[in-house]
């Protein structure tokens, strides 16, 4: 069986002699045989050990998890799947933060001078789409969701004082405290659609035309099944009766254009159709073209409003 001296197994693995001490050090990878002069003598099985070590810090793992792969290597498989995500997760990262490099380069190039404040804001945004991934959005949301998410988040910082967000939150600490206390009412009636419009006034406000789609993600993938509510200061309760509220006070605005059809001039009907649609969708134009195909199996609808919306698909 062949054995080596520390110097011989440097020179054959290329590893240093200190690295090699280093490892004998840790109890990571001590020499099979140990002369009286104090000399190291490595075996094969210890050669085939270093080659295990050399493999895992390929794959990125830390010197005292090799020790542990090592020692327990029934568990080896279950540590190369959560290496693996690790890595993936890296790649990704490091993926994006290289197309940020190039969009930086590229604008550098036209303008001939480094533009710090977008950079600084792009790498905000690029760490706060890492800690979104971390949060309940990073297991419902898509990357380019996620990085959608981020830059609204941004913009809040800039697009408010401090006294002017106190005050918006305010205003959604009283509007969720209303609809707590009607949480036995009927989110249907008069009161209730007054206040899922004024809900959605505020959320309108808040999110712009820019951002409607995030919205509807946020709404859809997140409170309605359960996350982020309290974040935001509401309940599951809270969250499915405002959701009922809201959706009885755009149908019944919806109702009543289509109703004034015969009362009301064409163009202040379509005036107030594209108003209720741009509240609802913002700029997408799918969901504006579903909502006319439900309205047209929508037994509530005359037949002239129906010809009337067909006109508009």
């Amino acid at each position: 069986m062949a054995q080596w001296y520390v110097k011989d197994l440097s020179k054959l693995t290329q590893i240093s002699v200190q690295t090699l001490h280093h490892y004998d050090r840790l109890g990571l990878l001590k020499p099979s045989l140990r002369l009286p002069n104090g000399y190291r003598l490595y075996s094969e099985t210890d050669l085939t050990k270093l080659q295990q070590i050399l493999a895992l810090k390929f794959f990125g793992f830390e010197l005292a998890q090799i020790k542990i792969l090592l020692s327990e290597e029934a568990d080896v498989l279950d540590h190369f799947a959560v290496q693996a995500r690790f890595l993936e997760e890296k790649a990704k990262s490091m993926l994006e933060a290289s197309q940020t490099l190039n969009r930086i380069i590229s604008g550098c190039r036209r303008s001939k001078s480094v533009p710090w404040e977008t950079i600084i804001q792009l790498i905000e945004v690029y760490r706060m789409t890492q800690e979104l991934e971390k949060s309940w959005a990073g297991k419902v949301m898509t990357p380019e969701e996620l990085k959608e998410y981020a830059n609204f988040e941004q913009g809040l910082k800039t697009r408010f004082t401090e006294s002017e967000k106190h005050a918006y939150e305010e205003r959604w600490a009283a509007l969720v405290r209303e609809v707590e206390a009607s949480i036995h009412q009927d989110p249907t009636c008069e009161a209730g659609r007054d206040l899922g419009r004024r809900c959605m006034e505020w959320v309108n406000s808040l999110y712009g035309k820019q951002y409607v789609k995030l919205r509807t993600t946020l709404w859809e993938k997140g409170f309605k099944q359960g996350h982020g509510v309290e974040e935001h200061g509401m309940s599951p309760q809270c969250v499915a009766w405002m959701d009922r509220a809201i959706d009885a006070y755009y149908r019944h605005r919806i109702y009543s254009i289509l109703e004034q059809l015969e009362t009301q001039p064409s163009a202040v009907i379509l005036k107030a159709w594209n108003e209720v649609l741009t509240d609802m969708y913002g700029d997408q134009e799918s969901p504006k073209k579903e909502l006319i195909q439900m309205a047209l199996k929508d037994d509530k609808i005359s037949q002239a409003a129906k010809n009337w919306l067909k006109k508009q698909a």
